[in-house]
């Protein structure tokens, strides 16, 4: 069967594949296009599975934001080479998985996972089609990371430093209005990316890594060397310093360090403003 230019486009529409690798999927299918997507498909994902792992070590942070600042996801996506990562191709891939991931229920702690489970726009799975996009571009791309955060009573803001390789996703609990929360929460992910907080509060960083700390801490010669009835009073101003940090809240605010953001947060979007949530990526 002779494969026509309207058939190798309508398959290239469909499917986003090249041209050429379009053309061989048809020649190899007789001209049937159910056919010939299912070629494409096996051969990205023979391609993919050829690519696992080589290493990743360029990539892009993308995140996006609801019209009415209620919900937000942030996506990190890890690629082999930087030319990949500036290709169209790519840019779009970014582009989809935010988009799918502000509509979608991320797992906390494995969006990632839960993101490459959700349905993309073309019927097929986000890993799935992950695996058409690596046997396009060539090379080994992964989702390292993904988070999404709705609220009803404050507002999601994002910020991707202009080398879109590094960005954060926060959200605010307020009352002050929605382009003052605006304002402020770029500021807040603009410190995110700065000061790279590693937990919001101190009550969620894990008993056993403070333990870790406290016993670090009651080694060094400049505690053993105080008096003991004094030791235990020092550790606790050492451990305030460690929480301050690595929490959110308790660190200095990176635009006037005077102030803990958490003070700063409040003194900007009124009494009781308080931040929700945070998520700090980067590839």
């Amino acid at each position: 069967m002779a494969i026509t230019a309207a058939m190798v486009r309508e398959l290239r529409e469909k499917t986003g594949a090249a041209m050429m690798d379009c053309k061989k999927a048809l020649a190899a299918t007789d001209g049937d296009l159910e056919a010939a997507i299912d070629h494409l498909r096996k051969a990205g994902l023979k391609t993919a599975a050829k690519k696992e792992g080589r290493e990743t070590t360029e990539g892009r942070v993308a995140a996006k934001v609801s019209d009415d600042l209620r919900s937000g996801s942030i996506v990190s996506v890890a690629c082999e080479t930087d030319f990949v990562a500036n290709t169209e191709d790519f840019g779009t891939l970014m582009s989809d998985l935010t988009e799918i991931a502000v509509t979608s229920d991320l797992a906390a702690g494995n969006g990632a996972a839960a993101l490459l489970t959700s349905k993309h726009m073309n019927g097929s799975s986000v890993e799935e089609h992950l695996k058409q996009v690596i046997g396009k571009l060539g090379e080994n791309i992964q989702v390292a990371g993904a988070a999404r955060f709705s609220t009803s009573d404050g507002y999601v803001g994002s910020y991707v430093h202009h080398n879109h390789k590094i960005g954060a996703l926060a959200a605010v609990k307020t009352d002050a209005s929605p382009d003052d929360a605006a304002t402020v929460l770029k500021q807040l992910c603009q410190h995110i990316v700065n000061a790279k907080p590693a937990y919001l509060t101190r009550d969620q960083v894990p008993a056993d890594e403070v333990e870790r700390e406290r016993a670090v801490f009651a080694e060094s010669e400049d505690v053993k060397k105080k008096p003991e009835e004094f030791r235990d009073k020092i550790i606790d101003g050492k451990l305030n310093k460690f929480f301050a940090e690595k929490c959110l809240v308790e660190q200095g605010w990176v635009f006037d360090d005077k102030q803990a953001v958490a003070k700063a947060i409040e003194g900007a979007l009124g009494k009781g403003a308080t931040i929700e949530f945070f998520s700090f990526h980067a590839v």
